[in-house]
This record gives C-alpha cells, sequence and structure tokens, in this order.
C-alpha cells in the first residue's frame, strides 16, 4: 500500500487507457479520487466510468470528452448527463448487477473507495457502502482508496486489509450530502394513506425520494418496527434513535438493521457510526428472493413516476428524460408479495405539474418503460385512496385504478382508455 499526499494524487501509474473505473455512489464517492480522475482524464485516456447516484461534481457533462459515463439510475446529478445525453443506462434491476460484475459483463478493472480509518487490528471499515461494491474488489485490477478521518466506521460483511490497497489517500471532510428534498403538500397527503397501511413489528424496505421519507416519518407512533433494505435512510435513524425501529420482531437478523447503503446526510452516518445494530450487506443478500420471502411482515415502500390502469409500473423516464431506474423496486415488490403479512406499496401523487401543464400520472398508457410488470402487481396508493391489485383481473383493476385518479382527469383518463 502507498499512501500520498491529497496534492500528490498522480494516477497514470494505475489507471490505462481504456479502463473501466467504478467507485462507491452518494455519500460514498471518494472525492479526492474522482476529482484526481476527472483532472487527469487527458493524460489517462479515454475511460469508461460506471456511476450509481451522484451528489458531486464528478457528473459533470463536460468530462464526457475522455469518459464514458454509465450508470443503473438517473438519480442526482446523474440527471445532468442525462440532459446533455451522454449518460448511457444499463437497464437491468439493481439485483444483477453483482453477477454482471463478478462475470466481467460489467467490467470493473479500477475500484475506487472512501473508506473509515483502520481499527486497532488494522483493517479499514468500507463505511458508507458495500451493496455492488463487494464484488468488485473481487474482480478489480487495481483499488484505490480514500481514507476520510471523518466517514462512519460501520459493521458488515467485510472489511479491508492494508494489502488489499495499491494506493492511499488521506482525508478529512464530511461525507458529501444529498440534494435537498421536501415532500409537498401532496405528497405528504400520499404519505398519510400508505403509512396507515404499515401495522407494528413490520420490517420495512424503503425506496429514494421524498415520498417514500415521508411515509416512513408517518410511523413515529409504530412499535418494533424492523429495517431491511438497500438504502438506509434519514428518517430510518430518527426513528430508531426514537425507540421505534428495534428490529426486535424480525424472523431473519432480529436486532440489526440490514441495508446496503447510506443514503442520507450526516444525521445517519453519524447513528451508523460503531453502531453494531446497523449492519452492511452486499446486493446478494439484501436483495436476495429467498431471503426477502422469509421475512415476515416484509414491507416494501417504493414510489413511481406513473403506473398504467393495469398496474404497469414506470419508475425510469418522464418526459423522455430519464430520472429513475429500474433499481431495486421491483425484487423488493416481489419479495413482499412472498412474504407472509407482506406488503408490496408504490404511492405516487395521481398528478404531476402545476395549472395548464398538470398531467395524470394515473395513465391509460405509459410514457416510459415498463421498470415493473403488471405480473407483479402492488398495492397502489395515491391521496384519492388505496387500490391492492394482487388478486384484481385486468377489468377490476382498471375500475380501481380509474378511482385513484384525479376526480377532474378521471373522464379524459377513461376516453384515452377506450381509443387507445
Amino acid at each position: 500500500m502507498k499512501t500520498v499526499e491529497l496534492a500528490d494524487i498522480d494516477l497514470t501509474s494505475y489507471i490505462r487507457a481504456g479502463d473501466a473505473v467504478m467507485w462507491g455512489q452518494a455519500a460514498a464517492e471518494p472525492l479526492a479520487l474522482t476529482r484526481a480522475l476527472m483532472q487527469q482524464r487527458d493524460r489517462l485516456g479515454p475511460l469508461e466510468v460506471f456511476i450509481g447516484a451522484t451528489w458531486s461534481d464528478s457528473a459533470d457533462p463536460a468530462f464526457a470528452d475522455r469518459v464514458r459515463f454509465r450508470s443503473y439510475c438517473g438519480a442526482g446529478h446523474n440527471r445532468r448527463l442525462a440532459q446533455a445525453g451522454v449518460l448511457d443506462i444499463l437497464p437491468c434491476p439493481y439485483s444483477h448487477l453483482p453477477a454482471l460484475i463478478r462475470s466481467r459483463q460489467l467490467r470493473v478493472d479500477v475500484l475506487m473507495l472512501q473508506l473509515a480509518p483502520a481499527d486497532a487490528a488494522g483493517r479499514f471499515s468500507l463505511s458508507i457502502a458495500h451493496e455492488y461494491l463487494l464484488p468488485a474488489l473481487d474482480v478489480a485490477r487495481v483499488i484505490l482508496a480514500e481514507v476520510n478521518e471523518q466517514a462512519p466506521w460501520t459493521f458488515g460483511t467485510r472489511t479491508i486489509a492494508a494489502d488489499d490497497i495499491d494506493l492511499v489517500v488521506r482525508t478529512s471532510r464530511p461525507p458529501l450530502q444529498p440534494p435537498a428534498a421536501r415532500p409537498s403538500a401532496l405528497e405528504q397527503a400520499v404519505a398519510l394513506r400508505a403509512a396507515a397501511l404499515i401495522e407494528d413489528g413490520a420490517t420495512l424496505q424503503c425506496g429514494l425520494g421524498s415520498l417514500p421519507a415521508a411515509i416512513l416519518i408517518q410511523l413515529a407512533d409504530r412499535r418494533d418496527l424492523g429495517v431491511h433494505t438497500g438504502a438506509f435512510v434519514d428518517p430510518m435513524a430518527a426513528l430508531a434513535q426514537a425507540g421505534v425501529i428495534t428490529n426486535a420482531r424480525k424472523s431473519i437478523d432480529p436486532g440489526s438493521s440490514i441495508a446496503g447503503v447510506i443514503m442520507g446526510g450526516s444525521a445517519v452516518c453519524n447513528y451508523a457510526h460503531l453502531n453494531p445494530t446497523v449492519q452492511f450487506r452486499p446486493v446478494e443478500y439484501t436483495h436476495s428472493a429467498p431471503v426477502l420471502a422469509s421475512i415476515r411482515n416484509f414491507v416494501a415502500v417504493n414510489s413511481a413516476l406513473e403506473v398504467d390502469l393495469s398496474g404497469q409500473i414506470n419508475a425510469e423516464v418522464a418526459n423522455g428524460l430519464y430520472l429513475g431506474a429500474v433499481g431495486g423496486a421491483g425484487d423488493f415488490l416481489r419479495g413482499a408479495r412472498s412474504s407472509e403479512g407482506g406488503l408490496p406499496i408504490v404511492a405516487l401523487p395521481s398528478v404531476g405539474g402545476s395549472g395548464e401543464q398538470r398531467f395524470s400520472r394515473i395513465v391509460a398508457q405509459l410514457s416510459g418503460p415498463v421498470s415493473t410488470s403488471r405480473s407483479d402487481a402492488a398495492i397502489i396508493v395515491t391521496e384519492h385512496g388505496v387500490a391492492d391489485l394482487r388478486s384484481l383481473s385486468l377489468s377490476e383493476r382498471r375500475v380501481r385504478m380509474l378511482a385513484l385518479a384525479d376526480p377532474s382527469l378521471r373522464e379524459s383518463l377513461e376516453r384515452a382508455d377506450r381509443t387507445r
């Protein structure tokens, strides 16, 4: 392991022209290394970079002159890449990423990590993200690490020895913070309806965005909730500190919240730091169909851009722009359907836009791809009600979904459905 100062990072000895580079997403991004990569891109030659959700300035369209940006999602600052037409989407379920990495169908030549400082045994914590980084650790030719004094030490499947790392740069900086997102009054109304479905003792998965977060916030009066999720978010930390999340009734991993990555700010990072009740696992565990099916009362809470009258869900594209992801929603919704007492919830406002630009998000025909099929039908929630589609025929679904649409738009929605 070679250690260098921040000003002395030289990546030319480690990265070759044509290499495929990967790093941790969101707050897990090793900012010192990613900034150096972009600054040195002309000397390094053409590169391929696989990114998750980005909260930094590394996902800048200007860097596409030498960098091909690939991602499973359009979240965070990836939107800028999508708007510029330089984001290449891998449209696969999140649960497929480990197999793609291990088979080298998704190449990872160089892996960049943000680590917490070594413990007394000399082992570094993966800190904010385990998820799909663990298979990448096994296949990457080169491992580069930013060891951040302020990164939370977290407990998980794996730690890293100094001998596993080719280059280390030491920093001390707060982890990146998520973009500010407050739920609207309409989202709050949806959140109230969705939260009413969740009972004491449920084990929760929560998708990203202001609406799933608003649903969690409404659960402050519940007891003994558990967590098994891809992303551990700020409201989960708040509920745990308030004694609402105890994981006491979980049928597997009792006493522990299970997650793949922290997707939040300083509050959740501080909560997870040196906290053995928060355990991080790879995608192969967090999104595993047999694991999810074995969790009693597993409740998957996700959102969507639009849902059609048959229950098909678009969570990827709006107005022709890639904003979301196939992601893990399908995995979790299927897991909740298989769980004894489980609830697969998809919540969304019935309308988007405002004024003359107002439009229905309950639609006759999706304007984007089918992210979750109608055969994986969920419990759909809007501010106008709840429709459990799991046992309904197509004609029955149509009636229930129309009732979830905004009353002023139902007639035009019915007309559009008849004429398509």
